[in-house]
């Protein structure tokens, strides 16, 4: 499969989940991420959105500190750090970009980045089966996550709720995951 992705101590191997507006996007990934961990590894992720975010409240110190001029500003508690920077008219940074800034994994499952250059598992739901399939046109796109019967163009189709069979699908093409884990230990 996509043996460019499989881990190797140098890199950490990269997994879109991507599909179209309510599909099951962010659910999949929760699911996959809680079965990953739960089998030991560790997970990190990405998420996408075309939209404008805060993640801090407009009147909080961080906000005051950001609306001041900062270019970056880090929140650090005993059990969480958060780096919000502020990209102007630099432009927004590249998912590989992204992905070096993260501390090391034994995968990165990332959300969006419909178009990336990575496997990805397309999500599908039958509310949203009118918008076009990803995988009749995408060669990344190793398998489809569906709620519906699906013609998977050749990928292989599981039920969107089939977490075991869809963490097999990732394994076979991203992993071995034990032996990046090893590297690291």
């Amino acid at each position: 499969m996509a043996s460019s992705m499989r881990a190797t101590p140098a890199t950490t191997p990269i997994l879109g989940v991507a599909g179209w507006s309510n599909s099951g996007k962010t659910t999949l990934i929760e699911r996959l991420t809680r079965h990953f961990t739960n089998k030991g590894l560790r997970v990190a992720t990405i998420k996408h959105t075309h939209h404008k975010f805060e993640i801090d409240k407009p009147d909080s110190d961080t906000a005051r500190h950001r609306m001041a001029g900062a270019a970056e500003t880090a929140i650090v508690s005993g059990t969480r750090v958060a780096v919000v920077e502020e990209i102007y008219a630099r432009g927004e940074p590249s998912l590989e970009d992204i992905a070096k800034r993260l501390k090391p994994a034994d995968i990165i499952l990332v959300e969006g980045y419909k178009s990336a250059a990575i496997p990805k598992i397309e999500v599908r739901r039958a509310a949203v089966a009118s918008e076009k399939l990803l995988a009749s046109s995408d060669p990344l796109v190793i398998g489809i996550a569906a709620d519906y019967e699906l013609d998977g163009h050749g990928k292989p189709v599981f039920a969107l709720d089939d977490i075991a069979g869809i963490a097999g699908l990732i394994e076979e093409a991203c992993g071995p995951f034990d032996a990046l884990r090893r590297a690291q230990a």
